[in-house]
């Protein structure tokens, strides 16, 4: 009982330092303040972060800023790529370049300028699983909506193949809890259409509408933060979803005036294949937007 204490307190640790990682990386994120905040020594907080997400923080940091800088250049024409930097917490224009280019083997004026192009085809061929996906979205229409904070219990694996086990595990969670009435919400960290699925965190969620039973604590609970989202409603295979963020990223905002914001997105499933054995889903995908 103690070890699972543990493990639990470990893995809402992990999960508050990624959470506060992504909403802050515009900021000096100086890990001594805070391991402080978090009343952990800071060589603690590494050990916990890289025994749960198996990953460096300094690495992980540099990896959501670039992220965020490579969805920005696409989709926030209207800022030069040093105010890029900075909204991405690379006060020094050198070292944003530096580190792009490492990570893109391209520098920030070529991505935005096409590169990024030639990025999502390389990212494709080297999917098996990608290339199959054959959906169009071009009709897809969405709903602009504010939703609020959602409150819920979750799985994390790094890599988008083992989305399966994080439902079946999940599945047997809201069983236990005799829960007939939830949603099922999966969480996307990461844009496919710049890292590697084999890379890409994957969050399996369930929010549980119907409280009336006491809630089984063996899981850690977390929120998915509110704001404004454009809602799709998709039907089709799993690989779909991935198609559709890499598309929603890199078409549709551009094309519609909006900006990427560091908020994760998410589908809440209506029917899904990986949990009812089912060979399509349904649900409704919500990308963070702002002006």
């Amino acid at each position: 009982m103690k070890k699972r204490k543990t493990k639990l307190i470990h893995n809402e640790i992990a999960n508050n330092l990624m959470y506060y990682i992504i909403h802050h990386i515009d900021t000096d994120l100086n890990i001594d303040a805070i391991a402080k905040d978090f009343n952990i020594s800071k060589f603690h907080l590494h050990r916990i972060f890289k025994e749960q997400l198996n990953a460096n923080i300094y690495e992980t940091i540099k990896s959501v800023r670039l992220q965020k800088a490579a969805n920005l250049l696409i989709a926030n024409r209207d800022h030069t790529i040093t105010e890029i930097g900075n909204m991405c917490g690379y006060s020094i224009l050198t070292s944003f370049l530096r580190a792009f280019k490492s990570r893109f083997g391209q520098t920030p004026k070529q991505w935005r300028n096409g590169g990024h192009i030639a990025h999502l085809h390389k990212m494709i061929t080297q999917e098996n699983r990608l290339l199959l996906a054959s959906a169009d979205f071009s009709h897809l229409t969405p709903r602009i909506v504010t939703v609020k904070d959602r409150e819920v219990y979750y799985i994390r694996y790094r890599g988008y193949h083992n989305a399966a086990f994080a439902w079946e595990k999940l599945k047997v969670w809201s069983q236990s809890n005799h829960s007939e009435s939830h949603h099922r919400i999966g969480v996307y960290y990461d844009n496919p259409a710049i890292t590697p699925l084999d890379q890409c965190y994957y969050v399996a969620c369930i929010e549980l509408t119907d409280m009336k039973t006491p809630i089984d604590k063996s899981l850690p609970k977390s929120h998915i933060r509110g704001g404004a989202y454009a809602v799709f409603t998709l039907e089709g295979e799993y690989d779909d979803i991935l198609r559709l963020i890499q598309w929603a990223y890199h078409h549709w905002l551009p094309s519609r005036g909006f900006s990427t914001v560091t908020a994760s997105s998410y589908c809440i499933f209506e029917d899904n294949n990986t949990l009812d054995n089912q060979k399509r889903f349904k649900c409704l995908y919500h990308l963070p937007i702002g002006l």
